[in-house]
């Protein structure tokens, strides 16, 4: 996906606690989680690079805000960002 999709959909999007995001990559496994704004959000998003806070640490990372519970991944990777309830993440 390109940089101005990702930014649209982050933008335009705002998640429950109830939800989370579904990012799905061509090479590997999906990522359940939040596309989090860190200090370095928009460097990183004029290059298309993701700061995303994976499901076991959405919690922590609220709390704290801590940006090393995140990973940064590249949006050329990504091919889809839907939005899912957290129970159907416990489910898979």
């Amino acid at each position: 996906m390109t940089s101005e999709q990702i930014s649209k959909f982050v933008e335009s999007e705002t998640i429950p606690a109830t939800k989370s995001v579904k990012i799905a990559f061509k090479k590997r496994n999906p990522v359940h989680g939040l596309i989090i704004k860190g200090n370095d959000y928009s460097d990183l998003s004029s290059k298309n690079f993701w700061r995303i806070v994976s499901h076991p640490n959405v919690e922590k990372w609220l709390k704290s805000k801590d940006v090393n519970l995140s990973r940064i991944y590249s949006g050329s990777e990504i091919t889809k960002l839907s939005i899912v309830l957290n129970k159907e993440i416990s489910q898979n």
